[in-house]
């Protein structure tokens, strides 16, 4: 039992605006009321467990005002056991590491030279990768104008304002507080955290995190505190415009937190609620001088705002934070301009003790500029009266302003998609709060109705629900920026061509702007293009507009050449940037100019990586069958052509199958292949299926009859070289682990599925091979793998031992889980998919404390890879299998139905 806990059952004597007059133990398992929410079962034993232990140290009966059952949830008392550390250099076998002692070194002295010379952060740096905290909640915000991720012990502590650079600092001033008034005297006044910072000691510190709970469904989230002896609950709301097929207020850099009072008792209360922020995001430049708060009040459209406006006012990406409420009759809002963060600031809470409100200063007085190495913050405070037995609400909105952006290069200047609607001129930050106070309702209402479908299938497990929901975070806190195409631009890479080209400003990038998310928070390139292969299913499904918008970008630079030569550090020679008419690895990264210089990735050559062009391929046949934009396919299908015309040289012997080169030369990028290979073997064959196709919808029969031709043939030595009987094997070198079983040895044939084919006319591989693949990798890589509650480990012995051979064959690739996932439902194997997917999302989200940060990679036991990722996005392929699926059960059901009818007429007949 915490102090706390003891404090209150023993009903010790605190302070009269502490823990008054508890009457009795509220003493409660989470186990004892998850079964009267939830009547549904876990799917497995252990997942029920794991599931409870987030909880069972809540001892609160309290499930707060209108808390979901679906979502993530974690009591604020929660520990973690396990404690992963990241991969590094240590970790690396010494079998493995021999082969790597070049590309050390090589990346030692590029490293040196970009951090003490060039004075710039490494794309990728090995030296100092994220150490896991087990703190990350929902991120606050929209997509592309930054994000601000609140903890889910209510910590603001991830920042991400200047586009794609992340900074990991919790601001311990930025809180909410609560003050509790009777009689005009105050009996409860609380920081709503449970931490024991060494400033602020003039506030009162640590609440109990056994009377509080968090509970996540993106882009919502909910904070239940159980005020130990007030019998009151606050239910804190948190909601971002996140809103499928919105191109409009999924952009703005706004939330909004809705406080619902529970006042339990006989009598009346007076509530109100403070809300505390720092000018700045606990960076250095906080410092800096020059920053400076003024209050603001707007009225209009019959609402009326007021809150203070903290002006950061760097040389480069400056912005304004907005704290703001709405003004309302029965509502008080006052305000503290600015007050400064350090010391014990206690004026500040002696201000709100004294009557529940701040003591306003009169006029519009802004608050001087801070001199060097000063911080200011201010201070908004909402009050209410809650009758004895009722509810009531509050509303705060967090609003910030940052119009114009600058990469690291600060070559080009950039418009972010929000001032669209709200202006450059930087001052939109007091009409962005006044319009997120008065829609949120509307959003809230569009979110609801786009989850309700999940959400009420009873056939899907909880867990799932979270999943798929709660991983999308990613599309707006994976760095992402979402600008407006500039007057100048030309996307088309300039080249025209006789079967009609690009157009230099494609109509979908005009109209819904440029979209780039990274690879990772620690992998800062943006659109990965190998792994936005697997993560592409969320855009496409929820914002199709945008994934259009950046396939039309790469498609342009698919064309342009760069023969700048630089070294890559893997093979240690030098090659150009960029090679024509091969897809680039990604579109740069954000310390440096995105979009003007791509590929930023310098360990391997990837003009010579065998699996880019394929993605491509098979995404814009994938995106067609899902948009049935026949411009898009149109546009695009010079550039598949030309990338397949590329592709066709890794056919070495001219047997209609792509060979690998001897190195890692795809996605798996420390995992070496040679020769015809499952994977690249696999997208190379269900790439030629899909240019059949579109070679059909096009009228282009000749094209047609020669990718069949070169299908056929491929097909032929596909199952010649790597089909064994079980499986394909990993490839056909006749090394000793070439007859590993690869847990995405299926991939080509899950994007098949994806699209609609992979039968008939259009089917690259037989059903039965592919489902005997399927079940050697779940027996294989998921079940004979950590007692199969961890997922499917990329790499796996035919003995049912883990592949050891490289540093990835031994990982767990999440997002390929999810991919795996959604091919087994493709093929019938729904219970054997979702016990896959199933393994990972209790691995990160319950065991490892690796919520909202899901990494690319853990092994078994110690470490993992990558936090925040991309790849793991794929969760929606499953929904997307899982629609496809009931979409054929209920044609067969209508096929069937018909047919009985029209026996039955020929038996009157």
């Amino acid at each position: 039992m915490t102090l706390c806990s003891l404090l209150i059952n023993l009903k010790i004597s605190t302070p009269p605006f502490a823990t008054s007059h508890i009457s009795s133990t509220l003493k409660a398992q989470y186990t004892d009321t998850v079964d009267k929410r939830n009547p549904a079962k876990m799917t497995t034993d252990w997942g029920e467990k794991s599931t409870a232990d987030l909880m069972n140290k809540y001892v609160s009966k309290e499930m707060g005002y209108g808390v979901p059952r679906e979502g993530w949830r974690i009591c604020l008392a929660h520990e973690f056991k396990e404690k992963r550390k990241p991969f590094q250099a240590k970790d690396v076998s010494l079998a493995n590491a021999w082969g790597h002692i070049g590309l050390g070194i090589r990346y030692l002295k590029w490293w040196y030279k970009k951090t003490q010379v060039e004075k710039k952060a490494p794309f990728i740096d090995m030296f100092r990768a994220q150490p896991l905290r087990q703190i990350y909640g929902a991120p606050l915000g929209g997509i592309g104008g930054g994000t601000i991720t609140r903890g889910w012990r209510g910590e603001f502590c991830r920042w991400q304002l200047n586009p794609g650079m992340y900074h990991y600092k919790t601001v311990i001033a930025n809180q909410f507080t609560v003050c509790l008034r009777r009689g005009g005297q105050t009996v409860y006044q609380q920081v709503l955290s449970v931490e024991h910072p060494p400033t602020l000691q003039g506030w009162n510190w640590g609440y109990c995190g056994e009377y509080a709970f968090y509970h996540a469904l993106y882009p919502r989230a909910w904070t239940v505190y159980d005020l130990p002896g007030q019998n009151v609950t606050l239910t804190c709301r948190q909601i971002s415009p996140v809103i499928p097929h919105d191109y409009q207020d999924s952009s703005l850099p706004v939330a909004v937190f809705v406080w619902d009072i529970e006042n339990k008792n006989d009598y009346d209360l007076d509530v109100s609620i403070m809300f505390t922020m720092v000018n700045g995001s606990g960076h250095k430049d906080d410092k800096s001088g020059g920053h400076w708060n003024e209050p603001f009040h707007l009225e209009k459209e019959g609402e009326a705002v007021s809150g203070v406006l903290l002006h950061h006012c760097t040389t480069v990406n400056p912005y304004t934070l907005c704290i703001a409420a709405r003004e309302q009759p029965d509502r008080e809002v006052s305000h503290q301009t600015a007050f400064s963060p350090r010391g014990t600031c206690s004026g500040l809470w002696s201000d709100l003790l004294t009557d529940g409100r701040l003591d306003s200063p009169t006029g519009q007085c802004s608050s001087p500029p801070t001199t060097k190495g000063e911080k200011v913050a201010a201070a908004l405070a909402v009050s209410c009266s809650v009758l004895a037995q009722s509810c009531n609400n509050l509303e705060f909105s967090l609003a910030w302003d940052m119009p114009k952006i600058t990469f690291g290069a600060r070559e080009r200047e950039h418009i972010r998609r929000y001032t669209r609607y709200f202006g450059t001129k930087g001052d939109a930050s007091p009409s962005l709060s006044h319009y997120a106070l008065k829609h949120y309702r509307q959003w809230e209402n569009s979110i609801e109705e786009w989850q309700r479908p999940v959400l009420q299938d009873s056939s899907l497990p909880f867990w799932y629900k979270s999943a798929l929901f709660n991983e999308l975070y990613y599309v707006v806190d994976g760095g992402t920026v979402w600008t407006e195409l500039p007057e100048d631009a030309d996307v088309s890479g300039g080249v025209r061509s006789k079967d009609g080209g690009l157009p230099a400003q494609p109509t979908v990038i005009k109209e819904y702007g440029r979209f780039a998310y990274l690879e990772g928070q620690e992998y800062r390139m943006y659109n990965t293009y190998d792994v936005h292969f697997y993560a592409s299913f969320a855009l496409i499904m929820l914002w199709p507009k945008l994934a259009l918008s950046m396939q039309y970008d790469i498609a342009g630079s698919v064309v342009q050449h760069d023969h700048t030569e630089r070294l890559h550090l893997m093979s240690g020679q030098y090659s150009p940037v960029k090679t024509k008419n091969v897809v680039p690895h990604d579109i740069g990264d954000p310390d440096d100019e995105p979009w003007e210089r791509v590929n930023a990735y310098l360990i391997h050559d990837t003009a010579d990586w065998k699996d880019l062009n394929l993605k491509f391929v098979l995404q814009v046949y994938r995106d067609f069958h899902l948009t049935q934009d026949s411009q898009y396919l149109k546009d695009m299908w010079p550039i598949c052509k030309a990338v397949m015309e590329s592709e066709m040289k890794f056919d070495l012997d001219e047997d209609g199958l792509i060979e690998n080169s001897g190195y890692a030369d795809q996605t798996y990028d420390g995992w070496t292949v040679t020769g015809p290979s499952a994977y690249c073997g696999g997208l190379w064959l269900a790439s030629l299926c899909v240019m059949c196709k579109m070679a059909r919808l096009l009228d282009q029969e000749e094209t047609y009859q020669c990718y069949r031709d070169v299908l056929d043939r491929g097909s032929t030595a596909f199952d010649k070289l790597l089909w064994n009987g079980k499986y394909y094997n990993y490839d056909s070198s006749g090394r000793h682990f070439s007859n590993s079983v690869m847990s995405d040895q299926c991939a080509g044939h899950w994007f098949l599925r994806a699209s609609g084919l992979g039968e008939g006319e259009y089917q690259a591989f037989p059903k039965e091979k592919i489902q005997s693949a399927l079940k050697s990798v779940f027996d294989l890589n998921v079940m004979s793998f950590a007692e199969g509650q961890m997922g499917a480990v990329n790499g796996m012995r035919p003995e049912g031992v883990p592949d050891h051979s490289s540093v990835q064959s031994d990982e767990v690739w999440i997002g390929v889980v999810y991919g795996l996932a959604a091919t087994m439902i493709h093929e019938g194997m729904r219970e054997e998919g979702m016990r896959t997917a199933e393994g990972c999302y209790r691995s990160v989200w319950e065991k490892l404390g690796m919520a909202f940060q899901t990494p690319e990679a853990y092994c078994e036991k110690g470490i993992f890879r990558s936090l925040a990722y991309m790849r793991p996005l794929s969760v929606w392929a499953m929904q997307l299998a899982l629609n496809t699926s009931q979409k054929d059960k209920t044609t067969s059901v209508q096929t069937a139905e018909r047919q009985e009818a029209g026996r039955g007429f020929e038996k009157e007949s």
